[in-house]
């Protein structure tokens, strides 16, 4: 009876010296994290690209709405619109010529549209 009472102290003081993590513990929660970052990495990659074309058609709208006011307000002729003269005229901030010119976004003189010159034009 001694011995086992021995022996079963014996256990708890050796299991209590070991603080630390197995080799093989580290090496199973190593692999969930990077099969975790497999599974999510390409998600929110898409969910950015998402966004961004939402954002860039959003603003190619305001653009629109904002050329439609201009020839209204001041009966302007298709071919004198430009980005430029938008912003001189107030109706578009230094901001919105930027991302104008960032998304690469014109005004074609033949019918006053926006161009997105980025894009594959849908013929």
């Amino acid at each position: 009876m001694k011995k086992l009472k021995q022996y079963l102290v014996g256990l708890l003081r050796k299991n209590r010296q070991q603080k630390g993590f197995t080799l093989i513990e580290m090496v199973v929660v190593i692999a969930i994290i990077v099969i975790l970052l497999i599974i999510i990495a390409p998600n929110l990659i898409h969910q950015k690209d998402n966004a961004d074309h939402k954002s860039r058609d959003a603003f190619k709208t305001t653009l629109e709405t904002q050329v439609e006011l201009y020839k209204m307000d001041d009966n302007i002729k298709d071919k004198e619109l430009k980005i430029d003269s938008l912003a001189k005229a107030g109706y578009l901030t230094q901001d919105q010529v930027a991302k104008a010119a960032k998304y690469k976004l014109t005004i074609d003189s033949n019918d006053g549209k926006i161009v997105d010159n980025e894009k594959p034009s849908e013929n």
